[in-house]
């Protein structure tokens, strides 16, 4: 067997090594912000925290996997047409949506950017009912804003809307 075999029959290692290495990155990152002091004990590091130690359990497992001779299947085939040229008006639209959020977040707060940008993401991803979206993503937008605003600690521009929620 050849170097490269083995290498190739080892490939996930690698894999593993980058989902542990993104860990170390995240916890060394969430372990520097600043202590926050919260009503509720919960601060911006807690979500870090536990995704950096959930990438160093996965990275381990992988790596135990592998070690002992387990195998990613190979793909077997999607119905795709790999030859048909990308879908750049959904990519456009996907950028858009954040583009607008970008601008808008400031300017009217995330509840409102926050609509535009689910809004405006189902919208690409091809959901074309009209009254649904916009109440589905004005529902996300609000509870996203209220759990890192109000949960997590983490203040997001309420924007016009901040003396009302």
């Amino acid at each position: 067997m050849t170097t490269m075999e083995r290498l190739r029959e080892r490939s996930e290692l690698g894999i593993s090594v980058l989902l542990a290495a993104l860990g170390v990155l995240v916890l060394v990152d969430a372990i520097s912000l600043p202590a926050v002091p919260t009503e509720r004990g919960i601060g911006p590091d807690v979500v870090p925290i536990v995704v950096g130690a959930a990438l160093l359990v996965v990275a381990a497992l992988l790596a135990r996997d592998v070690l002992r001779g387990g195998k990613g299947e190979a793909e077997g085939g999607e119905d795709i047409d790999l030859s048909a040229p990308g879908d750049w008006r959904t990519v456009l639209l996907l950028a858009a949506a954040f583009l607008a959020n970008v601008v808008l977040i400031g300017l009217v707060g995330f509840p409102i950017s926050g609509t535009v940008l689910f809004w405006g993401a189902a919208y690409a991803l091809g959901s074309r009912n009209f009254v649904r979206d916009p109440l589905v993503a004005a529902g996300l937008s609000l509870v996203t804003y209220f759990v890192f605003n109000d949960l997590l600690g983490v203040s997001l521009p309420g924007g016009p809307l901040m003396g009302v929620l």
